[in-house]
């Protein structure tokens, strides 16, 4: 893609405004808490309090609309410790000559780190650093800045507490995010069936399981309905697909693929229903015809399926069945024990903030290598932010700030985002600027009537999250003037330097980034790898579960090892949306690996996730008698995709010829073995594991090698 290409599209993501708001009552109470800090610091203490108090809430507020499972009055808490030190050090550093740049540098190396903690702590952390170059222009004195720090907490802790006492929609995210899984299903169970080979999108189950993580006061008030419904989530996509599959489930063509493909749409239509009930909160209703999926239980007359097709449809019908009546019954359920045993007593934790500190900062600390891309991202926020301040001050410009703090908030770890909230910011803040100022200049309001203005402002904010960044950016930048409008000053002049100082920064962000640049191109081969690597030990989990059934291995190591497979494909799959943006060559970046090679062992490597999966589906009991040789062979293959991994990174040629021979050996043992239909299914799960190696082999080969035999076929 052509720099012009991608500049052009970048804009027009960063200007497209949605017509979606948030939930106004959730706009309204950040409001209210902003109010409750502004107005009583401005009749207490003044206008440089109460800017100090205003900027703690509206940040504070603003952590409770991130993407976060974790209680919002925790984000608001957690933001508001940050603001106060941030504004404590600045009002300290701000007073001794040639300390302040140094502790800006600091601090914006480490928000630019706090990427490596996730999202919500990136975005919390950038807004501190802007906090920090907006307060300390205020007049203060040292001895004060212990106070301002203590407002700014404040701000934040007021946030927090009416957030608490004025709860809404406390479990919508939890609701919203397990429905998804839901509503995924139901899609993948109808495109299984037109393509029996049809891939299910990763992200709603890690978002589903980063949202079953709980607290232990939320687990004590998790509503009944969302206990138990994910993990039998997780086992309805593997039985989805051994339906669906002509190669281990119903037959490519004729009566049976008819039958399976009337399962598939009964099961569809169940899976809506248990969506929509569950992102409700109303009673299941569950279609009146389900003609399919009863057709798929034992005893209800001609069943067309057979084998393992008919064993995927039983189980499918008996998870289905047991998601609906866990809804059913928890819907007759009218008084429920906040100290039950299973709010407490089953599900993931989630430790609380403080216990979560050790675990960030060993996050953080293993990104401090030069070949990680946040810590680039690091270095490039703290050498943006201190130059657009220096050259500001060099400029002599009295409002200034408005450079560096314009590149704090643009600048992201990839090219896509940086780029169109650089546009959003520049455009959202020069209207912003210009509209208030106007209002200032025109009518003149006084010190209670720009407070009220400011809070109004913070509510628009609020609400216009999901609108757009430039719609909302409008909204920050006014209320930011109308905190400063407490100030004396000339509003005309400010106008004119807050816009030039935005375009300085914007300017100083983008120029970073096309300098310095991050991208994601070059990374493919290091997630292709990973997502290798994690197939492989997911897949020899599951052929060690099958050599295994008593030792639990279905729950010890097939379960981690799905997640990690899971997350890595997620990873690879955002890397590649990322680099789809990117105005450099795929063949500049990544010469050793053409994009047409990646494609193919994508594709490769998305087959064997796929063969694991449907492997996963037939999991023997633990009273099931071992398959011989699966353990065996399931190490193997671990060590042999670990070795393709290090391949793939390295550029050099993948070789499987060993893992071939193990597994031409162990597929003749199996043969002579007696008929069963389980063993059937494990040679032709092993054959698919095979083909899909051999055409990950031909993927990654740079040179030209004599052709290896097919896998044996399953009659053999």
């Amino acid at each position: 893609m052509s720099w012009f290409t991608a500049l052009r599209d970048t804009a027009r993501a960063g200007l497209t405004v949605d017509r979606s708001l948030t939930n106004p009552r959730r706009a309204l109470r950040g409001a209210v808490a902003a109010a409750l800090v502004v107005f009583p610091a401005l009749f207490l203490y003044g206008p440089a309090q109460a800017t100090s108090a205003a900027m703690g809430a509206f940040i504070a507020g603003t952590a409770t609309f991130q993407r976060s499972f974790r209680p919002r009055a925790s984000l608001a808490l957690a933001a508001a410790a940050g603001l106060g030190l941030s504004t404590f050090l600045g009002y300290v550093a701000v007073g001794i000559p040639g300390a302040f740049p140094v502790v800006l540098a600091l601090w914006a190396f480490g928000a630019g780190l706090a990427w490596a903690i996730g999202p919500t702590a990136g975005v919390v952390a950038a807004n501190t650093l802007a906090v920090m170059m907006v307060v300390v222009q205020l007049p203060v004195s040292v001895p004060t800045a212990v106070e301002h720090g203590l407002l700014c907490s404040v701000g934040g802790a007021v946030q927090a507490l009416v957030v608490t006492v004025w709860p809404i929609d406390s479990w919508r995210a939890q609701r919203d995010a397990l429905a998804d899984i839901y509503a995924g299903l139901g899609d993948y169970a109808r495109r299984l069936r037109h393509d029996p080979v049809a891939q299910v999108d990763p992200e709603p189950f890690i978002v589903g399981r980063q949202a079953a993580r709980l607290t232990a006061r939320q687990a004590r008030r998790r509503p009944p309905e969302l206990r138990g419904l994910r993990t039998i989530a997780e086992r309805i996509r593997p039985a989805l697909a051994a339906l669906a599959d002509p190669r281990v489930g119903a037959a490519e063509e004729g009566a049976e693929r008819d039958r399976a493909r009337e399962v598939l749409a009964a099961a569809a239509d169940v899976l809506d229903a248990l969506a929509r009930a569950i992102r409700s909160g109303d009673p299941v209703r569950l279609p009146r015809d389900t003609p399919g999926l009863a057709l798929a239980r034992p005893g209800s007359g001609e069943d067309l399926l057979r084998g393992a097709a008919r064993r995927s449809a039983r189980r499918l019908s008996g998870l289905l069945g047991r998601a609906a009546d866990r809804l059913d019954r928890q819907d007759r359920t009218t008084v429920q024990s906040r100290t039950a045993p299973t709010a407490t007593a089953t599900g993931l934790r989630r430790p609380p903030l403080v216990k979560v500190a050790p675990a960030a900062l060993a996050t953080v600390g293993r990104q401090l290598h030069r070949h990680s891309a946040i810590f680039h991202h690091a270095v490039r926020m703290a050498v943006v932010v201190t130059s657009a301040y220096l050259a500001s001050r060099l400029l002599r410009i009295e409002h200034g700030y408005w450079a560096p703090m314009t590149s704090a908030m643009v600048m992201r770890p990839d090219f896509a985002q940086t780029f169109s909230r650089g546009v959003a910011r520049v455009a959202g803040t020069a209207a912003g600027v210009l509209l208030s100022t106007a209002v200032v200049q025109l009518f003149d309001p006084g010190d209670w009537v720009l407070a009220v203005l400011a809070v109004c402002c913070m509510g628009l904010a609020y609400l216009t999250m999901r609108t757009g960044y430039a719609v909302m950016t409008v909204a920050i930048s006014s209320y930011v003037v109308f905190l400063l409008g407490l100030q004396p000053g000339d509003p005309v002049r400010l106008a004119v330097d807050r816009v030039s100082m935005t375009l300085l920064g914007g300017f100083v962000a983008l120029a970073a980034y096309a300098l310095f640049p991050t991208w994601q191109t070059a990374r493919l081969p290091e997630r292709l790898a990973e997502w290798l690597a994690s197939a492989g030990r997911y897949a020899a989990a599951v052929f060690g579960a099958y050599g295994d059934p008593a030792g639990g291995r279905a729950e010890r190591e097939v379960r981690p090892a799905l997640l990690d497979v899971r997350e890595a494909r997620s990873e690879m799959l955002a890397a590649l949306d990322r680099a789809e943006v990117e105005p450099v060559r795929h063949s500049e970046q990544v010469p050793e690996l053409s994009r047409k090679q990646f494609d193919k062992a994508r594709s490769a490597v998305g087959m064997l996730d796929r063969s694991t999966v449907l492997l996963e589906a037939h999991l023997p009991g633990e009273d099931a008698p071992p398959v011989p040789g699966a353990g065996a062979f399931g190490e193997e293959l671990r060590d042999a995709t670990a070795l393709a991994a290090a391949a793939v990174l390295l550029g050099q040629d993948v070789d499987f010829t060993l893992l071939r021979e193990a597994h031409r050996t162990w597929d003749h043992q199996l043969a002579a073995l007696p008929p069963d239909d389980r063993i059937d299914v494990v040679r032709a799960g092993a054959r698919l594991v095979m083909q899909a190696l051999t055409e990950l082999e031909r993927a990654v080969r740079t040179r030209p090698q004599p052709a290896h035999p097919e896998p044996v076929p399953l009659g053999a």
